[in-house]
């Protein structure tokens, strides 16, 4: 059922150098809410700087979605007490708001409650607003308000040079695209076990279906949670943070080139539902365009791949110019178990995943395979802990228990843990593998079970608000670790700064502006 990865692996514990040097970021979105649980209609905070350029606090769909971003770390725990001062800060400088810890949405009274994220005055931070508009006609505030925490990983060059015989980065890029695109591939077959293990979205509070048209065969109980028994992340379902409107795009991951083809032409080709809207009403825009994406950043996608952008470029250019440069995992819900939305056996876990992505074998995929993968997901996502689930492959009508190929890919996996834990020394990668593998036996293991057993017994709302009361008490409490109070007044004072420089600096009139940057009408 899964790749025969003995070679490879037998090859990774000859090159154990190869994985020295993995380099990780993370993002976390969380909504800010009062101490009732409904959702801050407050401003972004000032003390907590000028979310168009800080360099760690901005806001993603709106402006109670905070998003917090760490600079990129070769240490896991040092990764995470970077991300843990963030919050740490965050959570002293909210007055009487808390950080709601669960991907789905608190009690929101009506969309229109939900104002979108703003940016200041330039045409940048008026560009981003408006393609937040965009968002919200396209698809509804509501599900904006989703939020979830993106893994950024890449491996050393070291490993490239060992695996592919590269010999640097720019000359090499071809090769290591490849690579990663591999990765992805093996990401669309059997990134359904991240959902599995750590989804946390099995239930919705009733005010988020208001209005919204669902064909799954939701449970209610009496403090008005809809949910689904072995459901595990509602959050990836079509009910949340998807476009049915994009499946049929053709986009592809089996080299750069026809990926970049794929996503250039979805922003150049006009859509006939978007149009219908409109991309402006008198003098107000209601979209940058009326294309099927606005932006290359409107694809959803459950991976990405990457490289950061110099100034006024897109990412497909960004990634035409320089090829791939790390991957963004966009599959993990909030942990609600953890103060800061994810932990060191989630970052571990993910590390042995996408090594072990990469040394698998990965056929090339086309878009109706692409299709066919998602059948697995869904499954995993609406019914992953049911008893006797199966698991496809591609698609053939091949099926084989869940648990079945879950310790399979374990039994891999652990061999990856071997080899990053001989290399430094300690035996952290494979307690993971160890404490994970136990869930294809017991269900009841895997954080939908536990979250849902809770919200159970006392509702969405009540088990989100004790647990935000409960981080945000602990983390006021706590000392700063690595960041110190100076550096982020510092960082707060330098972004309001640069905020306003780019407002100076500004020629073009905003009608201008978007032209040149593919909006506009």
């Amino acid at each position: 059922m899964i790749p025969d990865v003995s070679q490879a692996l037998s090859w990774l514990e000859a090159h154990p150098h190869a994985l020295k040097g993995i380099r990780r970021g993370i993002e976390r979105e969380t909504l800010r809410v009062t101490a009732e649980g409904s959702l801050a209609t407050t401003g972004h905070p000032e003390k907590l700087g000028a979310a168009l350029t800080h360099s760690w606090i901005t806001t993603d769909f709106a402006e109670a979605l905070l998003e917090f971003i760490t600079p990129v770390d070769g240490d896991i725990e040092h990764l995470l007490a970077f991300l843990r001062d963030i919050h740490r800060h965050v959570a002293r400088n909210l007055g009487d708001e808390r950080m709601w810890p669960l991907s789905m949405p608190c009690f929101i009274e009506a969309e229109q409650d939900i104002e979108l994220a703003q940016f200041g005055s330039s045409n940048i931070g008026r560009m981003k607003t408006l393609y937040r508009e965009g968002l919200k006609n396209r698809y509804g505030a509501l599900m904006q308000t989703i939020s979830g925490v993106h893994y950024n990983f890449s491996l050393p060059l070291e490993f490239w040079q060992a695996w592919a015989g590269v010999e640097d980065a720019e000359s090499g890029k071809e090769q290591i695209s490849a690579g990663y695109f591999r990765l992805i591939r093996n990401y669309y077959r059997f990134g359904w076990v991240i959902p599995y293990l750590f989804g946390a979205s099995p239930a919705i509070c009733s005010s988020f279906l208001k209005g919204r048209e669902t064909s799954l065969p939701f449970e209610r109980n009496a403090q008005g949670m809809c949910y689904l028994p072995y459901a595990t992340s509602l959050r990836l379902s079509d009910l949340g943070y998807t476009n049915k409107s994009q499946s049929n795009l053709g986009i592809t991951f089996n080299d750069l080139q026809s990926y970049v083809k794929g996503l250039k032409r979805a922003i150049a080709t006009p859509s006939e539902e978007y149009a219908k809207l409109g991309v402006k009403e008198g003098d107000r825009y209601l979209q940058l365009n009326s294309n099927v994406l606005q932006i290359e950043n409107e694809l959803y996608a459950p991976i990405r791949p990457k490289r950061v952008t110099r100034s006024g470029e897109t990412p497909s250019d960004a990634l035409l110019r320089g090829g791939i440069e790390y991957i963004e995992v966009r599959s993990l819900d909030i942990n609600p178990f953890s103060p800061i939305g994810v932990d060191a056996v989630q970052a571990r876990f993910l590390d042995l995943f996408l090594v072990w992505c990469v040394l698998a074998d990965a056929p090339e995929m086309s878009s109706d395979e692409l299709l066919c993968t998602r059948k697995n997901w869904n499954r995993v996502i609406l019914e992953g802990r049911k008893p006797g689930q199966v698991i496809g492959m591609g698609c053939d009508d091949i099926r084989e228990p869940l648990g079945t190929v879950g310790k399979a890919l374990f039994n891999d996996l652990k061999r990856v843990a071997e080899v990053l834990d001989n290399e430094a020394g300690n035996q952290q990668y494979q307690q993971v593998c160890d404490e994970l593998v136990a869930a294809f036996d017991d269900p009841e293991l895997t954080f939908s079970a536990r979250i849902l057993k809770a919200m159970k017994a006392e509702g969405t709302g009540r088990v989100g608000l004790d647990l935000a009361e409960q981080y945000r008490k602990m983390l006021m409490e706590e000392p700063l670790e690595l960041l110190t109070e100076e550096q982020l007044a510092q960082e707060q004072a330098a972004s309001w700064l640069r905020q306003r420089e780019l407002e100076i600096s500004d020629t073009l009139s905003f009608d201008e502006f978007l032209k040149a940057n593919g909006g506009g009408s």
